[in-house]
């Protein structure tokens, strides 16, 4: 959204493959992102913004590679930004994640 501050189009899209891969596709309609910058955005504290961190796509990039996926980008559709996040199937084999909320222990009714 700051890369259009004079308003556009942001698309967030997902894709599940056969395998289980998940895609998740984040568009904008922005100028893009200019070819000697291009090497630079994943680098911790660089930023083209005058009050950025620079530590947004450098955390996400972090995140991503800690579940096993791949981050990148390129030019979308029509002009603008695209950034494809994919992620791996779950590598749970038997059930849920191990850290997916449990039931709560049955809890018996108050006498009065």
């Amino acid at each position: 959204m700051q890369a259009m501050p004079d308003g556009g189009r942001l698309t967030i899209s997902t894709d599940v493959a056969a395998d289980g891969t998940v895609a998740l596709s984040v568009d904008d309609t922005g100028p893009g992102i200019p070819e000697e910058r291009r090497c630079l955005i994943f680098e911790p504290f660089f930023t083209s913004k005058p009050q950025g961190t620079g530590l947004g796509l450098p955390l996400a990039a972090h995140i991503v590679r800690d579940h096993d996926g791949e981050i990148g980008f390129g030019p979308a559709p029509g002009g603008g930004a695209r950034f494809i996040i994919t992620l791996p199937p779950s590598r749970s084999e038997s059930g849920p994640c191990a850290c997916s909320p449990r039931p709560a222990a049955p809890v018996e009714a108050a006498r009065t």
